[in-house]
């Protein structure tokens, strides 16, 4: 299928009247100014679908397959002539209305062309690395990374594709220049905020010297829906887990590519598209669920980093280890300061580092079991509190060296902060299980 489809946040509709056309258009399409000043504006910008009957909610098209008034036109869509951007669609594996209106929010929350969402966050991952690159390629990555993209990247990858990574520390600017090899390296891979440690990427920094190499940026904004916006500062493509922050509930699976339009129609091209071949395909129903979600995203951020911030200055004053970018000793707070969308804080996970395995455990069965505070469990963005031992968990598939050098300490809590309830009413709850820990003498001292 020729790669000619627009798919932006604004489209047409097939026999509708020329005036509302226009005026969905006009609903359809962000301010530009909007898109690169706050997320949130450039949400409430983007066109809002209607239902099919006229309903307050967009319709969901659960079809799998679509069907044409004349036999000529099945062609004209294989061929490209016709697709999505005029409402023509033949096969939800490769465009489906529904999936496609919350690509369109998702291409404004992050300031991006176009935007196409996934059956999870690594399919996500997977199919940017695999469409940026190929057999013989070369990504340069964060050595801190969650433990699935890691495995990705150092295993999977080789031995499937013969694509290598050199991973490096992502704020050695130095280290990360020297690693990408002009001619060679395809792709320069990190989360904004790493996974578990907390280190703050520079984007402007590190996309300026990918970019003077020709190398592509993607960067992986999970941890930080609307505080960062990587396009905004330089990156190319930003992918999501939106089973995290951008959900909310802990109940869906789903991930998301943002980038130009290009890439997009590019990844879903009959021949050569890497979300079209291998099919992560996002089912209609979780897209409309995930639609519903998103307005009040930004609200949700804000209580999340809220209430990080209370707890990790409390925390440290307790005299724990707290890690938490928002702290004015964290090495990255004055990086963060520079680029973060302010309105949003300093997002809304932190670290206790325990130092060992077992002081963790204790502490994370304290705040469960005698605290009432927070789950022990992996992800995040929930709106109760989920912590894990990362060493032992989301990074368990780096090797004990890889570990060290990814900065993750084998005690290393990483706390979703929650939202629910009052945060005085929580923060007693945590204060309460802490104290009794430090009685017994398994809380470490800062």
């Amino acid at each position: 299928m020729a790669d000619t489809f627009l798919i932006t946040t604004t489209t047409t509709k097939r026999n509708r009247p020329d005036d509302e056309t226009e005026t969905k258009k006009k609903l359809m399409t962000p301010s530009p100014q909007n898109i690169f000043t706050d997320p949130a504006a450039a949400l409430a910008s983007t066109r809002h679908e209607f239902g099919e009957h006229g309903g307050v909610n967009m319709s969901i098209e659960a079809s799998a397959t679509f069907t044409v008034m004349e036999p000529e036109t099945l062609r004209r869509i294989f061929t490209g002539e016709l697709g999505p951007d005029s409402d023509y669609y033949v096969y939800s594996r490769h465009f489906n209305p529904t999936v496609l209106n919350l690509s369109r929010l998702m291409a404004s929350l992050e300031g991006t062309e176009a935007a196409y969402c996934t059956a999870s966050g690594m399919s996500a991952i997977s199919a940017s690395i695999l469409q940026l690159t190929k057999s013989g390629g070369h990504v340069v990555a964060s050595r801190t990374l969650y433990g699935g993209t890691h495995a990705l990247l150092q295993h999977f990858l080789p031995r499937t594709c013969n694509i290598t990574t050199t991973f490096v520390e992502i704020s050695d600017i130095e280290s990360v220049d020297e690693a990408i090899i002009e001619g060679k390296t395809n792709v320069l891979y990190f989360e904004s905020v790493s996974n578990p440690t907390l280190t703050v990427a520079n984007i402007p920094e590190l996309s300026r010297i990918a970019h003077k190499k020709g190398v592509t940026v993607v960067v992986d904004n999970t941890f930080t829906p609307m505080v960062i916006s990587p396009v905004k500062l330089g990156a190319d493509v930003v992918v999501h887990s939106i089973s995290k922050f951008v959900s909310g509930g802990a109940d869906i699976i789903a991930g998301a590519v943002c980038g130009t339009a290009s890439l997009v129609n590019s990844m879903m091209d009959l021949q050569q598209g890497a979300i079209m071949l291998l099919g992560p395909t996002m089912n209609a129903k979780i897209a409309f669920e995930l639609s519903e979600r998103i307005p009040h995203l930004g609200l949700r951020m804000k209580e999340h980093s809220n209430r990080a911030l209370t707890f990790a200055t409390r925390l440290k004053k307790l005299g724990l280890k707290v890690i938490y970018p928002g702290l004015e000793d964290h090495p990255h707070h004055e990086l963060l300061k520079s680029i973060h969308n302010k309105d949003y804080g300093y997002g809304g996970l932190l670290c206790i580092d325990m130092e060992t395995e077992d002081r963790a455990n204790k502490l994370m069965s304290y705040l469960q079991n005698y605290g009432q505070f927070g789950f022990m469990a992996v992800s995040l963005g929930y709106y109760e509190t989920l912590m894990s031992c990362s060493g032992s968990s989301t990074s368990s598939e780096l090797s004990s060296e890889e570990k060290v050098l990814a900065g993750i300490s084998p005690g290393l809590v990483r706390m979703s902060v929650g939202y629910i309830g009052t945060l005085e009413q929580k923060w007693n709850q945590l204060e309460k299980a802490v104290t009794k820990l430090q009685e017994y003498g398994f809380a470490n001292k800062n």
